[in-house]
């Protein structure tokens, strides 16, 4: 075991509505609430693996909110650091029970407690105090211009903090609308990151690292391993901060179906991890942010290369299997 980090994770928390059946409004159905976000789900797994660990958010001050907050303290998760103002949470709707079909999601962040945080509200030494680890994601700097200062304002106290530093980048086209695309803003911040996690795809819209245009379902996993390691080998070689690199492989051919694998790199090997397969997907929802987890888990558990790999794959194929946003623990 290595030296035990303490893991700080910013993020908006949300409320996710899914329907039951597969269109939203109808005469007869019913609507279920979980408490989500990519940033809660990374801290449910950690706090579930006794990685300790706090969640900073901003969340209005009422009951709703205080029970989402509770949902993450009862997993282990250290919530005493948010800040409480504002009048709502950010909300989004799953438009079918599970994420299985197109998972067609909207949003309903604009002007969220959160998304109106400005830099200078938060004293990012006090809440860094005692902590070894930041995580963030691409998802909070593609709300607005505001937001992607205060990740700005994190980060630098972050690095002047000493603490070591991962993101997501995960990418979601429907929040990217305030006149910016991520190659214009994620590169600032993610050249103080020390773990990169996402796809080859999304580096390469977030980043600029090429990705080959004939890559689709029919590409063996060797070759998409190939092409997972020239990505990787071109973020160490823009962005020398970074010293691992992780990405997700994820296909589906029905809604039930997943295939799940990963790669984790660093700047001196790569590594791939067994392809996971089930037909028996739960939720899908979630998958992703399991998988960032397992990483951190792996990476502060080990350095064995290949069981990076495999911790976070499992933990991401595990997460398919259990309903609603969080994960259960399972690695």
């Amino acid at each position: 075991m290595l030296n035990q980090e303490n893991v700080l994770v910013f993020g908006e928390l949300l409320l996710r509505f899914s329907s039951a059946e597969d269109q939203f409004i109808s005469k007869n159905h019913t609507v279920s609430l979980f408490p989500g976000g990519s940033e809660a789900n990374v801290s449910a797994s950690l706090g579930q693996w006794n990685i300790p660990c706090a969640y900073l958010s901003c969340v209005p001050d009422n009951a709703l909110a205080a029970n989402a907050l509770e949902s993450l303290q009862n997993l282990g998760v250290d919530t005493s650091k948010s800040v409480l103002q504002g009048s709502r949470m950010g909300l989004y709707f799953l438009l079918s029970a599970n994420g299985l079909t197109s998972g067609e999601v909207v949003y309903d962040r604009k002007y969220s407690s959160f998304s109106d945080l400005k830099p200078g509200v938060i004293d990012w030494d006090k809440v860094m105090e005692g902590h070894t680890w930041f995580h963030w994601t691409a998802l909070t700097p593609a709300l607005n211009e505001g937001m992607a200062a205060v990740c700005k304002e994190a980060l630098l106290a972050a690095r002047k903090n000493g603490l070591k530093i991962s993101i997501d980048l995960n990418y979601r086209s429907r929040l990217w609308d305030y006149g910016k695309q991520p190659i214009e803003v994620m590169p600032e911040l993610v050249q103080y990151c020390d773990v990169i996690m996402g796809n080859i795809w999304a580096v390469n819209k977030m980043l600029g690292i090429p990705v080959a245009e004939h890559l689709d379902r029919q590409t063996t996993s060797d070759e998409y391993c190939k092409h997972a390691d020239a990505s990787a080998k071109e973020v160490f070689k823009n962005f020398p901060q970074c010293k691992h690199v992780a990405y997700t492989f994820r296909f589906m051919d029905n809604p039930n179906h997943n295939l799940f694998y990963g790669t984790y790199h660093t700047p001196e090997a790569s590594f791939c991890s067994p392809i996971l397969e089930t037909n028996d997907v739960v939720d899908r929802i979630g998958s992703g942010d399991a998988f960032m987890a397992g990483l951190i888990y792996g990476l502060t558990s080990t350095t064995e290369g290949q069981e990076i790999i495999n911790k976070a794959t499992s933990s991401g194929y595990q997460k398919l299997f259990v309903k609603g946003d969080f994960g259960d623990g399972t690695i």
